[in-house]
């Protein structure tokens, strides 16, 4: 377990998508993600692809090439934690966007895991101690169609549970409450009353639509709600919504580290906490975050990126799906 790294490579990554899809507060035209991989001398290559940053994907590969990998040539791949804070450096010039020095030490962050894993030929969910063998996985879609869009969303459910999909994680905030409650209602009769149900509306809504959403739809069992309020004051208008509403709330992605995920939790906020470990420095903060969490009894989850997110959830004994 003393090999040492040889060199990190980074290959930009970038598919147009057949049609674009739409939420409330954005539009994803093409698929993209870094794909950074670690040699060590041991002849083992750690590798992740991380992300779906289209403009800020040139910016974190020149941080990883130019600042990152030379002070962590020769280093241990064991000494993980070591790894992290080195580049952790990144983040403190005052003046730089912050999310491209996280993102760059994500990526690395990502791959040692994966090299660790290799060398030990183990998964990261025993390695962390094995919570769970099974972990039940929703799908992210549900995205607005300009034509029959609840015909589409039943058709979509339909087709989610042929393939063995467990749920749907339904895009909404881009119309009123009541025409999004709708489409909730639509996913609900096509999916069955165990189907995963979550609700994101991705920051798109006032206080009083979201209490609004929340009461229309109280009889469908959301599984949660997911951000639902505008992102300026969020932290105190969702502990509101879950607090009035009684509807489990999700959030944690939008934040950077896992302090602000704690004082969404020390906000009584969420009751799930879906940090991003691509945006937010790697399985290693996101692991620091689910300790956070099990501490106040939330429960966590990976904002999409299954490659490590399935395992991570596995991981920890508050991890609850996996996200596609």
């Amino acid at each position: 377990m003393n090999a040492k790294i040889t060199r990190i490579e980074t290959i930009p990554l970038k598919v147009k998508m057949e049609k674009v899809a739409t939420g409330s507060t954005l539009k994803l035209s093409h698929r993209c993600t870094i794909l950074t991989r670690i040699h060590t001398d041991a002849g083992v290559v750690g590798e992740c692809f991380n992300g779906n940053d289209d403009a800020l994907q040139a910016s974190v590969i020149q941080m990883i090439q130019q600042e990152m990998a030379p002070m962590l040539i020769g280093h241990e791949v064991a000494a993980i934690e070591d790894a992290w804070l080195l580049t952790r450096k990144a983040t403190e010039p005052f003046l730089r966007d912050r999310r491209i020095a996280l993102r760059a030490q994500s990526c690395i962050d990502s791959a040692l895991h994966d090299a660790i894993g290799k060398l030990v030929n183990l998964p990261i969910h025993v390695l962390w101690g094995g919570a769970k063998k099974q972990i039940r996985v929703f799908a992210i879609g549900g995205y607005y169609r300009e034509k029959d869009d609840l015909g589409g969303l039943q058709q979509e459910v339909e087709e989610l549970k042929a393939f063995g999909i467990h749920g749907l994680k339904l895009k909404m905030g881009g119309k009123s409450p009541r025409e999004d409650a709708l489409r909730a209602e639509a996913v609900r009769k096509a999916g069955g009353d165990d189907f995963i149900l979550g609700c994101d509306a991705n920051q798109a809504w006032s206080l009083a639509q979201a209490l609004e959403f929340a009461k229309i739809t109280k009889d469908l069992n959301l599984t949660w709600l997911e951000e639902p309020c505008k992102w300026d004051n969020d932290r105190v208008e969702m502990a509101l919504v879950r607090s009035i509403a009684g509807v489990p709330i999700a959030a944690g992605q939008s934040e950077l580290t896992r302090f602000g995920c704690r004082d969404l939790m020390q906000a009584n906020a969420i009751d799930i906490c879906n940090f991003d470990g691509s945006w937010g420095g790697g399985p290693t903060e996101w692991r620091r975050v689910a300790n956070i969490a099990h501490a106040f009894g939330v429960k966590v989850m990976q904002h999409l990126e299954p490659q490590f997110g399935l395992m991570m959830s596995a991981g920890v004994p508050n991890g609850i799906y996996g996200e596609v």
